[in-house]
């Protein structure tokens, strides 16, 4: 029998990193019956846990590096152990050392655009506000109505810069005083900490927060669960607070108070999918959906996996930037869910879960039988 020896870097690592509620871990196994993963292949967050909690962790292994930090398992576990928080320590220790299996070494890459250009896409910095060429967008003053964080997939993709533009074009119709940063606009850094280069994030959330501060902003608006999430719920480390709103519940604020009106019909059958930032992460199901419903002519239907059972895109936790084997990718299965029920199109809010759809739309060769759209790309149809 082998004897390994246990890697007590990694159990300070997870204290430190206020992960210390493994140890209430008494293997009920009921994260691993809500894993996604497990729907695609065999996986066991219960054992890593076990593993992380005697030091035996293999950080060189793919394991680690699969949680898409959903939210399932710690709203499943009857004892509060922090999972992510957990996940996230290991990957701190595997950064350090610079132990990456190969699906992970593109996360590399991403971090070093983000240290040199302040996005993970390799975009030039100075190319960030190009989407809003010609758009009648300004640069943020102080004293306009709020700050639209664009964020680093609406300002570099091309197929998320019609969001951005989407965006743009409601918040300018419905008369909203409002200005980007432009190439003062920085990632949120949201992906890259749950990568475990905590150093990069605080580097960008610092450079984010100096930003704000300096140009007078009070009120952001942002298009991305992660940066809402992060804006909201983790800047604050920093001594800093700001309202922060997702632009899905900002338009419905607008159009239930007559500031915006819906005048055209939208006469397609719809399925939304909760975004696990938005959703489980948040708790923000309803205004999406109530934004759907006030539309004319809309037919909304709710797939399997709704609300807080909602099916993570497999995009979260910085997978977005690691490659996943085909037969093993979440959106997939939901678009089959979607279309299950009929849909026409998907509808969501959130720049990843749009760019691995799209994805699965392509693989699965489903381009003639269900689109894909963001919130604010129906409303600009219907104004």
């Amino acid at each position: 029998m082998e004897t390994v020896a246990p890697f007590k870097e990694v159990i300070s690592e997870i204290k430190d990193a206020g992960g210390d509620a493994l140890r209430f871990c008494f293997q009920c196994g009921l994260c691993d019956t809500v894993c996604p993963w497990n729907r695609v292949r065999q996986f066991s967050i219960r054992k890593i846990i076990r593993e992380a909690t005697f030091g035996l962790t293999e950080i060189d292994g793919e394991d680690i590096w699969r949680c898409t930090t959903c939210g399932r398992c710690p709203q499943q576990c009857p004892r509060g152990v922090k999972q992510i928080e957990v996940g996230v320590s290991l990957r701190r220790v595997a950064a350090e050392y610079e132990v990456f299996p190969a699906s992970v070494r593109s996360a590399r890459t991403a971090r070093a655009s983000l240290i040199s250009e302040g996005n993970p896409l390799q975009g030039e910095r100075s190319k960030r506000a190009d989407w809003a060429a010609g758009q009648g967008v300004k640069p943020f003053t102080e004293g306009m109505d709020a700050l639209y964080f664009v964020g680093c997939y609406l300002s570099y993709d091309p197929r998320m810069k019609k969001v951005a533009t989407a965006t743009a074009n409601i918040l300018n119709r419905a008369g909203i005083s409002f200005g980007i940063l432009g190439d003062k606009e920085s990632c949120c850094g949201e992906s890259i900490r749950k990568t475990g280069s905590e150093k990069v994030f605080k580097s960008l959330a610092r450079e984010n927060i100096k930003t704000f501060v300096d140009n007078g902003v009070k009120k952001i608006i942002v298009s991305s669960p992660h940066c809402y999430h992060t804006f909201k719920n983790e800047y604050p480390e920093f001594m800093v607070n700001f309202e922060v709103v997702h632009i899905a519940q900002y338009l419905f604020e607008l159009i239930s108070a007559g500031k915006l009106e819906l005048t055209q019909t939208y006469e397609k059958k719809v399925t939304y999918h909760d975004p696990c930032y938005l959703g489980r992460h948040n708790e923000i199901y309803d205004e999406p959906r109530g934004l759907l419903k006030k539309i004319p002519g809309l037919e909304m239907v709710e797939m399997a996996d709704s609300r807080k059972d909602s099916l993570c895109c497999g995009g979260g936790g910085g997978r977005i930037w690691m490659d996943t084997p085909m037969e093993e990718r979440f959106s997939d299965i939901r678009l089959k869910q979607a279309v299950a029920v009929g849909a026409a199109e998907l509808v969501t809010a959130c720049p990843y879960c749009i760019t691995n759809f799209e994805e699965s739309r392509l693989n699965l060769e489903y381009d003639d039988v269900i689109a894909i759209k963001d919130i604010t790309e129906i409303i600009q149809d219907v104004i």
